[in-house]
C-alpha cells in the first residue's frame, strides 16, 4: 500500500469537487437586509458604514425590490423619527416612520418578509431602550410600552416583530398583546442573546441611538457569559418566540452554536455594524480582499448553525451567489 492510505485533498482538487462536497451552503435565502428609515427627503450616507444609507420612506420599497430581485426574502426595518422624547411615543404611533415604510412594503412587495425591529432607544431622547424611573431603566413599565410598539407594527402589516431590548419578560407580553387583538398570526423573532457589545458603534451613528448617559449593560448580556444566554433563550422559547436571535454574530460564533444544539426552532444571527465595517475598512486600504473575506464571515455563521444572517453585506454577497 503506497502512503498516505487515506487522501482528503481528492475532495479539494476541482472547484466543482469542491461544490459538490461542500457540507455548508449559503443562499440569498438564508439573508435579511436591514434597511434604516428616516424622514428626510433624500438618501443620507452612513459614514462609518460605507455603502449604507438612511432612506426616505418613499425610496425603501425600491430599496427592498431591489433586494428582492436577488434572491434576499426579507427586510428589518429600523427607524430614525423626527420627534424624540423620554417615552419613546414616536415608536408606536400609527403613522409613524417604520408602521408607514411596514405599509409601503407590503403594498409594493406583498411576499416579501417584512421584520420590524421592536425597541425604543432609536425614539427616545437619552437613547436607553426602555423607559426611565430615577436614571434606571424599569423593566415593567418597558413592557407596556414595547407591547404597544410591536402591535402598532403588526397592525401596519409586520410579518415579524423583533424586540431587541433584552427586558424580562417582554417576549410573553408582546406575544399576549398580539394574540389578544387577533393577531396571532404575526411572528416573534427574538434578540435572545443581544450582548452588550463594542461591534456597535457604527449603527449608533445610523440609527442616533447612542445613549445620552451610562451605557446598557444593565439590561444586555455580559460577553463573558455563554450558559445565561441558553437561559435567556429557553425563557424567550417558553413566551412564545418563533425565532432565536443572536447579536453579534462573529465573536459570539460559539453561541450560535449552542443555541444549534440546544433549540429545534430557526436559529438567526445579525452580523452588526462593526464587523461591517472593519471590513469595509481594511478592504479599503487593500489589506484584505473584501469580496472573499465577507462571503468568509457569512459561511462561518451559517456553519455555526444560523438559519437566517441579518448583514449589511446582503445585498453585495447575493450579487456574488448569482
Amino acid at each position: 500500500m503506497s502512503f498516505p492510505a487515506h487522501r482528503p485533498r481528492r475532495l479539494r482538487r476541482t472547484l466543482a469537487i469542491r461544490r459538490m462536497v461542500a457540507e455548508t451552503r449559503l443562499s440569498p435565502d438564508n439573508l435579511v437586509l436591514p434597511l434604516f428609515v428616516h424622514t428626510l427627503p433624500g438618501p443620507a450616507p452612513v459614514s462609518a458604514m460605507p455603502g449604507v444609507f438612511r432612506w426616505p420612506i418613499d425610496q425603501v420599497a425600491t430599496q427592498a425590490r431591489e433586494a428582492r430581485d436577488l434572491g434576499i426574502r426579507a427586510v428589518i426595518l429600523f427607524g430614525i423619527p423626527a420627534h424624540k422624547d423620554a417615552e419613546g411615543t414616536s415608536a408606536y404611533v400609527s403613522d409613524g416612520i417604520v408602521q408607514e415604510a411596514i405599509r409601503r412594503l407590503k403594498d409594493s412587495n406583498p411576499d416579501l418578509v417584512v421584520i420590524a425591529d421592536t425597541c425604543l432607544d432609536e425614539y427616545t431622547d437619552h437613547g436607553h431602550c426602555g423607559i426611565l424611573r430615577d436614571g434606571e431603566v424599569d423593566n415593567d413599565a418597558t413592557l407596556e410600552v414595547l407591547a404597544r410598539v410591536a402591535l402598532s407594527q403588526a397592525e401596519a402589516g409586520a410579518d415579524f416583530v423583533a424586540p431587541s431590548d433584552m427586558m424580562d419578560g417582554r417576549v410573553g407580553r408582546i406575544r399576549s398583546a398580539l394574540d389578544e387583538s387577533g393577531l396571532d398570526r404575526v411572528g416573534i423573532m427574538a434578540y435572545a442573546a443581544k450582548y452588550a457589545s463594542a461591534f456597535y458603534g457604527p449603527f449608533r451613528e445610523a440609527a442616533g441611538s447612542a445613549p445620552q448617559f451610562g451605557d446598557r449593560r444593565s439590561y444586555q448580556m455580559d460577553p463573558a457569559n455563554g450558559r445565561e444566554a441558553l437561559k435567556e433563550a429557553r425563557l424567550d422559547l417558553e413566551e412564545g418566540a418563533d425565532v432565536l436571535m443572536v447579536k453579534p454574530a462573529l465573536a459570539y460564533l460559539d453561541i450560535i452554536s449552542a443555541f444549534r444544539d440546544e433549540f429545534d426552532v430557526p436559529i438567526a444571527a445579525y452580523n452588526v455594524s462593526g464587523e461591517y465595517s472593519m471590513v469595509k475598512a481594511a478592504a479599503a486600504n487593500g489589506w484584505i480582499d473584501e469580496t472573499q473575506v465577507m462571503m468568509e464571515i457569512l459561511t462561518s455563521i451559517r456553519r455555526a448553525g444560523a438559519d437566517l444572517i441579518l448583514s449589511y453585506h446582503a445585498v453585495d454577497a447575493a450579487r456574488g451567489m448569482a
